[in-house]
Parts: C-alpha cells; sequence; structure tokens
C-alpha cells in the first residue's frame, strides 16, 4: 500500500472513529427508563445551542437529557478518552506495555484525598469531594517524582516509585476509612474509589474537556520524541530528544489529566491499559496517528461500558470501574501472553 493510499486509510479511519463517537453519545442518551428518541437528543442540544426553538418535551424530559444522562455521557467520553490516550503515552515512555496512567500512583493519591474530605471533613466543608481528589491526586505523583529522583531517576525506578506510592496512599486510605468512617459513609466511599460517573454536572465536563484538550495537543507535538522513546531513553537521545526533560513534561502532563479525571469520576481502570494496544493494532505504533485513535476508541468504548453500568440493574448503578475491570481482566492476561516473549 501506497503512501497516499495509508493516508487515505487513516483519514477514513479517524472519520469514522469521530462518527461512530456522536453517534454512541446520541444513542447512550436515549438509553434509560424514560422514552427518548436520537432526534429528541439533537432538538435539546441544538436548542440548547441556540440553534432551534424551544423542544417539544416535556420539562422533565428535556431535564433528563440535557441535566442528567448527557454530562454524564460526555464525561464517559472524555474520561475514556483521556485515559486511553495517557496509557498510549505512559506505555511508551516508560517502555512497559503493561503501564497505565495509574502506575503514578495518581489514584490511589485520588483516593486519599477524596476520602479525607468525605470522611474526616478536612476543608470544613469549603473543599469539595473532587477538590480533595485532585489535591490528593497531584500530591501522590510529587511523592513519585521525589523517590524517582532520589532512587536515580530512570523509567524502571519512576515505576517502582509509583508503585511503591500506589501502596502508602492505598493504605492510608484503608486506615482512615475503617477507623473514622460510619457504615454509610464506607458505602458511599467505596462506590466512588470504584469508578462512578452518577451525579456528575456541566462543570464537570468542561473542566475535564479543558484539561484533555491541552494534554492532547501536548501529547501531539510531542509525537517524534514518544516514537524516539520506545526505542529507549539512549536512542531518543541520539535522535536529539532532551530526554530528562520531555519525560517530566509528559509525566506531569499525564498526571495531571489523570488526577482531573480521577477527581470527577473516580478511579476507572484497564481504559488505559487495553485501549492503547488495541489501536496499535489498527494502525501501528506511530504516535501521530495512535494517539487520535486511541482517544476515539477510549471514549467509545467508556459510553458504552458507562450506558451498561446504569441500566443492566436498573433503577441501581453499578460502578463503571468494575465493568471496565470485568472486561480489562480478561484483555490484561491476552497482554501479558503477547508480551511474555518479548521481556
Amino acid at each position: 500500500m501506497g503512501g497516499g493510499a495509508r493516508v487515505a486509510g487513516h483519514l477514513l479511519l479517524w472519520a469514522g472513529g469521530g462518527a461512530a463517537l456522536l453517534l454512541s453519545i446520541a444513542v447512550a442518551v436515549t438509553i434509560g427508563p424514560a422514552a427518548i428518541s436520537v432526534g429528541d437528543v439533537w432538538t435539546v442540544v441544538l436548542s440548547h445551542l441556540g440553534r432551534a426553538g424551544p423542544t417539544e418535551l416535556t420539562p422533565i424530559r428535556e431535564g433528563i437529557v440535557w441535566d442528567l444522562r448527557m454530562p454524564r455521557t460526555l464525561l464517559a467520553a472524555i474520561c475514556g478518552a483521556g485515559l486511553a490516550v495517557c496509557g498510549a503515552v505512559m506505555q511508551s515512555l516508560l517502555r512497559n506495555p503493561l503501564a497505565d496512567p495509574f502506575v503514578l500512583g495518581v489514584s490511589s493519591g485520588a483516593s486519599t484525598g477524596a476520602v479525607l474530605v468525605v470522611v474526616l471533613g478536612v476543608g470544613g466543608g469549603a473543599i469539595s469531594v473532587s477538590a480533595g481528589a485532585f489535591v490528593g491526586a497531584l500530591f501522590s505523583f510529587g511523592v513519585v517524582l521525589l523517590l524517582s529522583h532520589t532512587l536515580g531517576g530512570s523509567t524502571d525506578r519512576v515505576v517502582l516509585s509509583g508503585v511503591a506510592a500506589m501502596q502508602l496512599f492505598s493504605a492510608l486510605t484503608s486506615f482512615v476509612v475503617m477507623t473514622a468512617a460510619d457504615a454509610e459513609t464506607t458505602r458511599g466511599v467505596l462506590f466512588w474509589l470504584l469508578g462512578s460517573l452518577g451525579g456528575v454536572g456541566w462543570s464537570d465536563v468542561w473542566v475535564c474537556l479543558a484539561v484533555l484538550v491541552v494534554a492532547l495537543a501536548v501529547f501531539a507535538a510531542r509525537a517524534r520524541a514518544l516514537d524516539a522513546f520506545a526505542f529507549g531513553q539512549d536512542a531518543a537521545a541520539t535522535l536529539g530528544v532532551n530526554v530528562a526533560r520531555t519525560r517530566l513534561l509528559l509525566l506531569s502532563v499525564t498526571a495531571l489529566l489523570t488526577a482531573a479525571l480521577v477527581s470527577s469520576a473516580g478511579a476507572i481502570g484497564f481504559v488505559g491499559l487495553v485501549l492503547p494496544h488495541a489501536a496499535r493494532a489498527l494502525v501501528g505504533a506511530a504516535h501521530g496517528r495512535l494517539l487520535l485513535v486511541t482517544a476515539l476508541a477510549g471514549a467509545v468504548f467508556l459510553v458504552w461500558v458507562d450506558t451498561l453500568a446504569r441500566t443492566v440493574l436498573q433503577p441501581q448503578d453499578i460502578p463503571v470501574g468494575v465493568v471496565t475491570s470485568l472486561v480489562g481482566v480478561p484483555a490484561f492476561v491476552v497482554v501479558l501472553r503477547r508480551t511474555r516473549g518479548t521481556r
């Protein structure tokens, strides 16, 4: 296949992925106890954007679309895209096919921050759960940077530091919950820790979308450096990449994006581990193509996983992290088998 044909094929894949994402969002919003059509969804959206007149839906049904289902579905797409892209970046940066966004201990730090706010009332009510989770995530990442720098700063040391931070903050979270939380609070905290998109609002959507756009811009600008990192730090340095500065920048942006997503949706595992491998199977390992396809695949995947999580046991929600784990564990085993002979 010639270069022109490859470019056309990738453009077609991107266009198809974008169309699949838009259709997935529109259809997912219609699924639930209230009967709503795709046409109703588009009418409500255009009405709120000032592109159409008032809808014929009742205020209750319009509220279901615009205030309940739409922000939740959009945040699912944003989280899926962000976590998947972070996974692709981490796997290249650390040269580890089993790396994911949480290898930096960000998820555990976010959990500790959220628990301190919910259980111990840190902040005196002035700090929300999301804000506490975000601060905890960034603090955890700072601990990882400090540990890895102290231990030498290599990619292996970053991974080991992330594992240590993950265990530390997980232990702190468990200790606080066990010693200070009542049964009802423990149940709510556990639901959040497993990943939940219930109760999110438009403010969560806009904040996470803004961070995602900035992160994608940074990653796209460093796509060639990520390609070089896939061959090792020495090879990257030979190709003119400032290894230390580029790695710090990409790790920091990855941690920031993961912290923003986790603070709004909780810890949603396996998206960043599995989806990058699926995208590589479609378009190869070159990050100029891989990042966008990974983002689209992650967005579509999590939209449908969240739809399943909120409808399969109606009216009860299943934490979306539970569903991603049920799907991700078998895929994780497949990845292990594929990489066994290369280690």
